[in-house]
This record gives structure tokens, C-alpha cells and sequence, in this order.
């Protein structure tokens, strides 16, 4: 997705009545994000985070309540499934997509030596934190 549609995606929803929120991530160690954008309507959130990995950072296994859109501004992102296995390695331009639901537990990891940096864009209930916690799985162990 070019920059210019995340303009258009951001401007769209910035139209939809409701009030704004604020982020209540706590990021782990290595990792730090700021919301751009952070707006509910109904029963609807929309935000848009920039996201910082540090050099060996990770964001810990973890899913999302709703779909979560990204792209890499810079850096490289390593995406591992459930199964401790290398699903995709995203680099900058390209375009994550992450499905909703406890079913797609994943960690994003900065196996690079320059920080990596994301422009994430969710979709989630009204009230749901930008992801939920979970277990390492046993092949992490």
C-alpha cells in the first residue's frame, strides 16, 4: 500500500463521529509506539501506531482482536507463527498483514542491526487493547 493510501485510509476514518482514545499499549523491552491516530466510533476502533523494534527487540507472542495492516518503514521485520517457525521476513516497503483472533498468535522480531520501524494500522472492537498477550509456545521453551 503506498503512503498516500494510508493518508486517505487515516483522513476516512477521521470523518467517523466518536471521540478519541488514547494508547494503552505497554511495549516490552526494545520496543516503543506511538499512536497517530486513535479514534472509536460505535463500536468500532481505528489507530494508527508507529512502531520502533530495536536491534534484537521483539514484540512478544501475542494476537490481535482485530486485523491489523502495517508496512515497514525501515528495517527488517521477522514474523514468526505459533509453531516457532519463520512465516514471512518483511523488509522496508513492504505490507504485514495480521488476521484477528486468538487462533494467529505470532512475535514480530528486529533480527537486523538497524532499528526497525513499522506504520500499523488496526481494526478492533471498541475497547480491545491493540493485542493481547500470550504464552511462548512449548517450542520456544
Amino acid at each position: 500500500m503506498k503512503p498516500s493510501t494510508w493518508v486517505a485510509v487515516v483522513a476516512a476514518a477521521a470523518l467517523l463521529p466518536g471521540t478519541g482514545t488514547p494508547a494503552r499499549a505497554t511495549p516490552p523491552t526494545g520496543v516503543s509506539a506511538t499512536a497517530t491516530f486513535d479514534r472509536t466510533a460505535g463500536d468500532t476502533r481505528v489507530a494508527l501506531r508507529r512502531i520502533t523494534i530495536a536491534p534484537g527487540g521483539d514484540t512478544g507472542y501475542h494476537y490481535h482482536d482485530g486485523p491489523v495492516s502495517a508496512v515497514v518503514v525501515a528495517g527488517t521485520l521477522t514474523h514468526y507463527g505459533a509453531d516457532c517457525q519463520v512465516d514471512h521476513v518483511y523488509r522496508e516497503g513492504d505490507v504485514v498483514r495480521e488476521p484477528a483472533g486468538p487462533g494467529n498468535v505470532h512475535i514480530g522480531r528486529n533480527e537486523g542491526p538497524t532499528p526497525l520501524v513499522l506504520d500499523a494500522l488496526y481494526i478492533l472492537p471498541a475497547g480491545a487493547p491493540f493485542a493481547v498477550d500470550a504464552p511462548a509456545p512449548p517450542c520456544e521453551t
